[in-house]
């Protein structure tokens, strides 16, 4: 008898930022499996604003991880465009410059900020309470 988390498809999760550094920590904070109840996550990188647009068009995406830092188009204003513009959008987790500007996040109506400098504990915690009601339920 197989575990029910290995039948489980993977949860993709797109991370956006013009850094490929802000995007490695993201990856590293969430790691393959970011709480126990969450089957495995696979990662989309993306650098630029038309790709974002184009996968979250796309669908099959858990929670897009906007960059509000990024340039030239922050992920506050993507966020704000791509909840404006689509009606299925995915949960919304945007890092900001400080944690000052979490209201900013409210604007763009992001379920979720994490502020800069990354604490991973924090990432994790943000991302798994986005990405826990898209797991569907399984039977006992």
């Amino acid at each position: 008898m197989s575990d029910a988390s290995d039948s489980r498809a993977p949860l993709t999760v797109l991370v956006y930022s013009d850094d490929v550094s802000t995007r490695q920590q993201v990856i590293l904070a969430l790691g393959r499996r970011p709480h126990a109840d969450l089957p495995e996550v696979q990662y989309v990188e993306v650098a630029t604003e038309p790709v974002v647009v184009q996968h979250l068009d796309r669908g099959g995406i858990a929670l897009a991880i906007l960059d509000g830092e990024a340039v030239p188009a922050g992920g506050m204003g993507i966020a704000k465009q791509m909840k404006d513009e689509l009606s299925d959008c995915p949960p919304i987790l945007v890092l900001t410059g400080r944690p000052q500007d979490a209201w900013l996040a409210t604007w763009s109506r992001a379920e979720a900020a994490v502020p800069h400098p990354l604490d991973p504990v924090q990432l994790a915690e943000a991302a798994t309470a986005l990405l826990l009601p898209r797991v569907p339920a399984t039977q006992a």
